[in-house]
């Protein structure tokens, strides 16, 4: 069970988080299942890799449930817990692969019901062929490749769109924390597309928007201030650091000691789409 544990933890934590949304709940599932296959008799383990992931996909499927629950009492908007991927190879970065899900993808990915997002995590997150899913799901073939087709309709991205995130580079990042230390609003504004929205989660624990920031002008004038610390109530310098987020290029603010923000970012044709700041302190402890 040693050798099995060490062999499929990090896909199993990779599933269980792209499942969840959450390093924290990935990380009990994958215990939890060790824990109980214990048990289990080796006749029941001659496929480990198949067993474990049904396993773990049925764990997650039940937490969802609660999670849901959670969730419609949440303050303000939800977002998945980011991951700091530091350049060694730990159990975390193994969310920071090309072939998987990012972190936007993540965001969309709560737009579906929790049977459509096992199927689509399995299948376009994992690379599972739509035979094995069915088998670990106990469903027909052709029902997954449905639940699949209706997943990207729900989230509003093609087949080719799924993987196709555009990099963030590190120039660009430069470039925009320039923008905004100078208080150069022309050029913050020329680096937004027309439907750019920054999404903030608090979760009632920090002060951050209850709904989406929309609009270039809004958007920039909400990061402008931010920047410069205006209102803020915190004392001290803010610090903006670049840092591998969930295998991407984000930011990190922190004031002092204090981490205060975790953002990504989402890039289209260059310009800013999407920012997410988490400011959750309860899903800053691995940034």
């Amino acid at each position: 069970m040693e050798e099995l544990y060490n062999q499929y933890r990090k896909l199993l934590f990779t599933l269980a988080y792209q499942l969840t949304g959450s390093a924290a709940d990935a990380e009990d599932a994958v215990q939890d299942v060790f824990i109980k296959s214990f048990d289990v008799h080796p006749e029941r383990l001659e496929k480990p890799k198949a067993y474990l992931c049904k396993m773990v996909t049925n764990h997650c499927l039940n937490q969802q449930k609660s999670a849901r629950k959670r969730r419609e009492v949440y303050v303000g908007p939800w977002l998945p817990e980011p991951i700091r991927t530091p350049e060694t190879e730990t159990l975390e970065a193994t969310v920071a692969r090309r072939d998987q899900l990012s972190y936007a993808l993540l965001v969309l990915l709560e737009r579906l019901t929790p049977t459509e997002r096992a199927v689509f995590v399995l299948r376009e997150g994992l690379g599972f062929d739509y035979s094995e899913i069915a088998e670990l799901l106990g469903k027909q073939e052709t029902n997954c490749r449905k639940l699949v087709s209706r997943a990207r309709s729900k989230m509003g991205t093609s087949e080719e769109e799924t993987f196709a995130a555009e990099a963030v580079e590190l120039e660009w990042v430069s470039r925009f924390l320039t923008s905004l230390e100078q208080g150069n609003v022309d050029h913050v504004l020329s680096l937004l597309t027309e439907d750019v929205m920054l999404v903030a989660d608090g979760g009632g624990k920090a002060i951050a928007f209850k709904h989406p920031v929309q609009t270039p002008d809004h958007v920039a004038r909400v990061l402008l201030d931010g920047f410069q610390g205006k209102g803020s109530i915190y004392q001290g310098k803010l610090r903006f650091e670049v840092a591998s987020l969930n295998g991407e290029t984000g930011i990190v603010i922190r004031s002092g000691d204090e981490t205060l923000a975790a953002i990504l970012i989402q890039l289209r044709r260059g310009k800013l789409a999407r920012m997410y700041a988490v400011r959750n302190p309860d899903k800053l402890a691995r940034v």
